[in-house]
């Protein structure tokens, strides 16, 4: 097991509201325009707004939203499964966006999770500067850890503005990743069937 589905530490001296809008105001001159032109003014302070909403995942803890489980389900030990749910994130490395669908399956053990849990779960890791590729273990390590089910199972498709709308600039390629484990992981059945269910 990985540490990096924990909650990540809050930075105890983060900037102010002020000093971040100056740092937009600094990179506005160094890409050549006047940070005091007519309708630059709001600038800043709609993109420090922006960043809160961007990166609201960061003041979340995404084992608390599956907390609340519930245990009558009536002998149900099949694949509970959210498919194709759409999200928007951001790459670490250049602060692109990253835009796709992910399908989040798991194997109930004796408990199940109102089926919208599953989908804050993935909001709150992509609401942080993110790799697909931590992102998907985040969310499979985390279902696991609270819901203790018999298996897990994500698979993320994504485009990648970083590569899409600069560098290589190849548009229409995807990304995709995958995190089995328990059942999934071990049982070739299991996962036979959760990829034919994400193909739809």
């Amino acid at each position: 097991m990985h540490d990096i589905a924990k909650k990540p530490a809050v930075v105890a001296d983060s900037p102010d509201r002020e000093t971040a809008e100056e740092a937009v105001r600094t990179l506005l001159a160094f890409i050549g325009e006047d940070p005091s032109r007519e309708g630059l003014l709001d600038t800043p302070s709609r993109v420090v707004r922006s960043y809160e909403e961007f990166y609201a995942g960061y003041a979340t803890d995404a084992e608390e939203e599956l907390r609340r489980t519930f245990e009558e389900v009536e002998g149900y030990d099949e694949m509970v499964m959210l498919r194709n749910i759409s999200f928007e994130s951001h790459c670490e490395h250049h602060m692109a966006p990253i835009i796709g669908t992910a399908s989040i399956a798991y194997l109930p053990a004796n408990r199940v999770v109102g089926i919208s849990k599953l989908a804050r779960v993935l909001e709150v890791f992509a609401k942080r500067l993110q790799t697909q590729e931590t992102m998907t273990v985040q969310i499979a390590e985390t279902v696991e850890r609270v819901l203790k089910p018999r298996g897990v199972a994500v698979v993320i498709e994504a485009e990648h503005q970083c590569m899409t709308t600069r560098g290589i600039r190849k548009p229409g390629t995807t990304t995709v990743t995958s995190h089995m484990l328990g059942a999934f992981r071990d049982d070739a059945e299991t996962r036979r069937e959760f990829l034919a269910m994400v193909r739809g």
